[in-house]
């Protein structure tokens, strides 16, 4: 093998310049711009920040489920060399539920209230073929096993109002896996759950991609659960990925100034209520004219540079890279 050339590994999901706006009635809203990462086959990567940075609107362009009022405006989004972006709605629905699945932030409004959940596992399973139609009963039910729910063959024909949140929430999990797909957006898994369930679910979805080689992409603005769950994290502030970077770097050394400012308020063992410290300000308007550096406004290190296009990139390290003028 000496001499030979070892070819460039191929990321599973690889998001490029990816920029998405939204009409209203106040004008156009520049929700993402740039946006950039990239995951690879069985990685876990979290993406952090603010509410209002973008996190859910970057998950639903990447499923093709936008607000009619969204579109993507420029960049690519390459899963399994497919670019979400441009592919067609047949194409999408096929990979829907097969090879890239999704657990919504509130399980109670994302299930169908009318239906059993163990027909709405059916349905998935149905839908992509997955399994004949008559084991179609026993396999939801293997899945509610699989997802740890107590007497699963009874609460196959359950209805979501009948159980807890977090039995929905794992319900959820077993549609979004039934098909075993290739990578998982999680958008805020654990929301409105109690912190036992929260680590019950997280545990049970890092088990499950364990077990599978399944790529899961975490969106969420807990920085101690991230810390605890990635293997990568990418940081967004007001649409723009200001920082990416392996876990245990990004919280040892970080370069931009809002991710150091998330860190400072962030809980954590040793540090006191009293010494957190806030992110001064708040999100710009999105709307207009916007300065290349969003974050501009509230950073102490802002300096006439930040007002020029464009905003660089750096790489200020091995897979560490920040977008900033001035990185610590």
């Amino acid at each position: 093998m000496s001499g030979e050339q070892v070819p460039d590994r191929v990321p599973l999901l690889s998001v490029q310049d990816l920029s998405v706006e939204f009409r209203t009635r106040g004008g156009i809203v520049r929700a993402l711009e740039g946006v950039s990462f990239t995951v690879d086959k069985g990685e876990t990567v979290g993406v952090v920040g603010e509410s209002g940075s973008g996190k859910s609107v970057l998950s639903f362009t990447l499923m093709g489920i936008l607000d009619p009022a969204g579109r993507a405006t420029g960049g690519s989004a390459v899963f399994g060399g497919l670019d979400l972006l441009r592919a067609s709605p047949a194409e999408l629905e096929l990979q829907r539920g097969r090879e890239l699945s999704m657990i919504f932030q509130n399980p109670r409004t994302a299930l169908n209230p009318i239906r059993p959940v163990g027909l709405q596992i059916a349905d998935v399973l149905r839908r992509h073929g997955a399994v004949p139609r008559a084991d179609l009963r026993r396999r939801a039910v293997e899945m509610l096993a699989k997802v740890q729910i107590p007497d699963p063959a009874r609460r196959y024909a359950a209805y979501p109002f009948e159980l807890s949140g977090g039995l929905c929430q794992r319900v959820m999990i077993s549609i979004a896996l039934a098909c075993s797909p290739a990578l998982l957006i999680a958008d805020e898994p654990t929301t409105g759950l109690d912190v036992t369930t929260q680590a019950a679910v997280m545990d049970l979805i890092g088990q499950l991609a364990a077990e599978t080689r399944m790529a899961t992409l975490l969106i969420t603005h807990d920085l101690g659960m991230a810390a605890e769950r990635c293997d990568r994290i990418v940081v967004m502030h007001a649409g723009h990925v200001v920082e990416v970077a392996p876990t245990a770097l990004l919280f040892r050394a970080p370069r931009h100034p809002y991710t150091a400012r998330l860190i400072a308020a962030t809980p954590r063992p040793g540090v006191k209520l009293a010494d957190l410290a806030a992110i001064p300000g708040g999100l710009p308007d999105l709307r207009g004219d916007l300065l290349p550096c969003r974050y501009r406004a509230r950073c102490e290190r802002h300096a006439s540079a930040c007002d020029e296009p464009p905003l660089p990139r750096l790489e200020v390290g091995a897979g560490h890279l920040v977008a900033c003028h001035s990185p610590l």
